[in-house]
């Protein structure tokens, strides 16, 4: 069989209950020599059709699987209806808001809604940010366990700003935190006098993750205002999650969140 022949055959050895394969699965799999698998294997990742997973021991799929099949999808895909109720967020409360999914170590902007207010905060979709020093990369990142986000760090933390994390005990700190509470919060660390607020929803059949941000201002922004971007947020994480089997937003903490849907208050 030829390359692309394989290539279609690694890619259809991933199902929602296997996410990573190592190279001896997929030789063993494939009935293909394990050196041939390697290259093979390696070659996908560095296209970005998988992606190295250390920490598992193996490759899981890419980004660009998500990328290229989010362009033929129907209307009820994740980013999709995350950009939807990013929508109505920006509406209530005029601020700037984005989509954003994990690449490795970065942020990837997918979608950007520029709000109303006088003082915009605008980054372009296709812009990267470190994800240890964002709300979207660290409410993405605490859906890792400590032993996957330590591999993704295994050198020293270089933080754009003091507010940033200094160290990778200082991030698992902080992820421990946002997995408690549900949202995470970044002051003036990637971009100099911005805030922005966040949070993660992962469709669990595809294993496709987004962020979800609402960023302002840090110097404009009143408590009251903050607590109701918190409030839209959680509630679109809800929404979502419900919809796409995201067992994590059916958590007993959070019902206070999901009981009335959240454009209700908006």
């Amino acid at each position: 069989m030829n390359l692309v022949g394989n290539v279609a055959r690694v890619l259809r050895l991933f199902t929602p209950d296997r996410s990573v394969l190592s190279v001896s699965e997929v030789a063993q799999l494939l009935a293909l020599p394990k050196s041939s698998t390697s290259r093979l294997l390696k070659a996908m990742a560095d296209s970005g059709l998988l992606v190295s997973n250390e920490a598992a021991g193996g490759y899981g799929v890419g980004n660009l699987i998500f990328e290229t099949s989010r362009r033929h999808r129907v209307n009820s895909t994740l980013s999709v209806l995350a950009d939807e109720a990013l929508a109505r967020i920006v509406k209530a409360t005029g601020h700037t808001g984005y989509v954003a999914m994990l690449d490795g170590t970065e942020v990837l902007g997918l979608r950007m809604r520029p709000g109303s207010k006088p003082l915009r905060v605008v980054t372009s979709p296709g812009d990267r940010l470190p994800a240890f020093s964002s709300s979207t990369g660290r409410a993405m990142l605490a859906r890792l366990d400590d032993a996957a986000v330590q591999a993704l760090y295994p050198q020293p933390l270089q933080p754009p700003s003091p507010n940033a994390p200094h160290s990778v005990d200082d991030l698992l700190a902080a992820l421990a935190l946002v997995r408690e509470k549900g949202w995470s919060i970044a002051t003036d660390e990637s971009l100099p006098g911005v805030e922005s607020i966040a949070v993660c929803i992962e469709d669990r059949e595809s294993g496709e993750r987004v962020a979800i941000c609402i960023s302002y201002s840090a110097a404009m922004i009143s408590t009251n205002e903050k607590s109701r971007i918190v409030t839209l947020l959680m509630r679109a994480g809800c929404e979502l999650g419900l919809k796409f089997d995201d067992d994590y937003w059916v958590a007993p903490r959070f019902a206070a969140f999901a009981a009335p849907s959240w454009n209700e208050a908006a």
